[in-house]
């Protein structure tokens, strides 16, 4: 039991490190492109932290199998390099003995991972899934960056605002530049239209339930780029159309869908998703039965001399689960044997390490005399 403690508390220790180091870059990562998508004026600055809080759960059911692999490969690594396995086998606990330690503790985890793959990750994927598609219903003000030019509508229009300050009305933007392109122009017109207001706000039509982005105080430009016969035009209000609201659609995508829902379909990508799910689970004690063997460094060898075979040897592993579950989705591979084939083949990799790993007795203390005189 003390052995057990220890060994659980070294491995542990060294997962939820690496799970921090791995964590921490890709959450920089996600942050990144979300804040890209907030400049971009696609979302509001105040839904990032949320965004990111929901994806945890998918991003730790990635990282955690991976970081429970170099924890095993790291701590008996250093256990190898320091005599501390070596003293362990000589008083007769075996490797045999040690893969169970490891395996329990990797069960241990496993549970944790399957709340998460089964259960929480799913949910924070749907709940991502509706705070995006929330922002659908922001108006062109409500996503405008101070200081910035921003396309909106694919294009059709640019905005600018130097500075956006809060009013009893709701968001104003102060000096408003704005650019209004018509795909398809009458014959004879340009279709480009500028508009510099003073300020710019929305406003909603009651009877029709239409949006606006309401100019005032302003002067209007319309002509042909490159000629002199711009008409310009000052106006005291000038009301743009903004796009229709979108509803809230349910979220349909696979990866968001509850386990219970994935169960009782027989669609090829449901159950692609579904045995993806359960592979999270899987893949732990998978990977405790390769990396103990893996773990064993020789004196003169580094304790950090296998890291990257193994690194590489988790990344085929892992693209063979992705590639498995992506010729699922396209009726390319049965479902029967969806991703099991790849789990017993590394199943198989695994036992055969143990097995080539295991010592064995030499021919000569085979023949060597015992205490009667004759051949032990």
């Amino acid at each position: 039991m003390i052995l057990f403690r220890y060994l659980a508390r070294q491995l542990l220790q060294v997962t939820a490190a690496v799970t921090l180091i791995l964590l921490v870059v890709s959450f920089t990562s996600r942050f990144l492109q979300y804040l890209g998508d907030a400049v971009a004026g696609q979302m509001t600055t105040d839904i990032l932290l949320l965004l990111m809080s929901f994806r945890l759960p998918e991003f730790l059911t990635i990282i955690v199998p991976f970081a429970w692999f170099l924890a095993v490969l790291l701590t008996y690594g250093r256990m190898y390099a320091e005599n501390e396995l070596v003293v362990l086998h000589a008083c007769g606990y075996s490797r045999r003995r040690l893969l169970g330690v490891t395996t329990l503790i990797a069960l241990m985890l496993a549970s944790l991972m399957g709340l998460l793959s089964l259960y929480a990750a799913p949910a924070g994927l749907q709940q991502t899934e509706r705070l995006r598609q929330s922002q659908q219903e922001l108006t062109e003000i409500d996503l405008i960056v101070a200081g910035q030019f921003q396309e909106f509508n694919r294009g059709q229009r640019v905005t600018y605002a130097e500075t956006i300050s809060e009013t009893g009305q709701g968001r104003q933007l102060n000096n408003t530049f704005v650019v209004v392109r018509d795909p398809t122009p009458p014959e004879g017109e340009s279709g480009l239209r500028v508009m510099i207001a003073e300020t710019a706000r929305p406003v909603l039509d009651e009877p029709s339930g239409r949006r606006f982005m309401l100019l005032e105080n302003g002067v209007f430009y319309d002509g042909t780029p490159g000629q002199a016969d711009y008409t310009i035009t000052d106006f005291v209000q000038q009301g743009i159309l903004l796009p229709e609201q979108v509803g809230i659609a349910p979220v349909l995508e696979e990866k968001a869908l509850p386990t219970l829902a994935l169960l009782g379909s027989a669609d090829p990508a449901y159950q692609a998703e579904l045995q993806w799910r359960i592979s999270v689970v899987l893949l732990l004690p998978i990977l405790s039965l390769i990396a103990v063997p893996l773990s064993k460094v020789e004196p003169r060898q580094g304790r950090f001399a296998r890291l990257v075979p193994a690194a590489l040897l988790y990344g085929v592993y892992f693209m063979l689960l992705q590639v498995s579950r992506d010729a699922i989705e396209e009726g390319e591979l049965p479902v029967l044997v969806g991703l099991w084939w790849v789990h017993l083949m590394f199943l198989a990799g695994g036992l055969w390490l143990m097995l080539r790993g295991r010592p064995r007795v030499s021919q000569a203390s085979r023949l060597a005399p015992g205490p009667e005189g004759q051949p032990s």
